[in-house]
């Protein structure tokens, strides 16, 4: 199996140096080419191929999380994983609507970024556990919000949008997940024990191989188990279930 090819956008070259030489240290992956802004790494994509484009956020020029749709739009196929010091809720909310297959913090152990890396060629969604809260709380705002809205209020959205300033991270984080969270008081009441178990760790962003560790049990049985919590929740990813469970009191 060939290594998971790497494509690292971040304007330290000191930074990038020692990201190269850590990774490099994983049969997995292989880093082969640097960026140092959105505009380098563009140009590198036109002759360069990539499976995760790890991207930071404060670049020159433009900022990371807003030139993730141009990223996506050059390299299709290519997952972006954010690397960022930015714990804004803003610029996760920004990232996840454009595309981004998750959102690290630079605080990440190697280990855990190595496994992120892997997780997403597999088309998983990674989120810092530091980060999750956040998109829970802006995803509860955005209900609110929508849900405070009357039948009287609604016609006038359009009018009102043409003088008022730019939609709020609360209302493009409704945006974010494919499939709506369940509007169930109590969504995870159909999950088994173990299930429920396997959830509270999804929701500590414990990849299938921990859980696997945590609980002393193949890593294919908590596939399974996964898959299952997935269909009873009726979520389509991990982000979407570790949402639940939280907002359900889990986790």
């Amino acid at each position: 199996m060939r290594p998971i090819r790497l494509l690292l956008v971040d304007d330290h070259p000191l930074f990038r140096r020692g990201l190269v030489a850590l990774l490099g240290q994983s049969p997995r992956l292989h880093v082969c080419g640097e960026a140092g802004s959105v505009g380098e790494a563009l140009r590198w994509l036109r002759d360069g191929d990539a499976d995760v484009i790890l991207l930071d956020n404060h670049l020159p020029g433009v900022r990371g999380v807003d030139a993730v749709a141009a990223l996506r739009e050059a390299a299709p196929h290519t997952s972006i994983l954010m690397l960022t010091v930015s714990e804004d809720a803003a610029d996760l909310a920004t990232a996840l609507r454009a595309g981004a297959a998750g959102y690290l913090l630079k605080t990440t152990e190697l280990d855990q970024l190595c496994e992120a890396v892997e997780r997403v060629v597999a088309g998983d969604s990674v989120i810092s556990p530091p980060m999750l809260n956040k998109l829970v709380t802006l995803m509860r705002q955005g209900e609110n919000a929508d849900t405070s809205a009357t039948a009287v209020d609604r016609p006038h959205t359009r009018e009102a949008s043409n003088t008022q300033p730019a939609a709020t991270p609360q209302v493009q984080t409704l945006a974010l997940a494919p499939t709506p969270v369940p509007a169930s008081s109590s969504p995870v009441e159909g999950l088994s024990e173990r299930e429920r178990e396997i959830l509270v760790l999804i929701a500590r962003g414990q990849s299938n191989k921990m859980i696997a560790r945590s609980l002393d049990i193949a890593e294919t049985t908590v596939k399974i188990h996964v898959q299952h919590i997935l269909r009873k929740l009726g979520v389509s990813t991990r982000v979407q279930a570790a949402v639940v469970a939280v907002n359900s009191g889990l986790g």
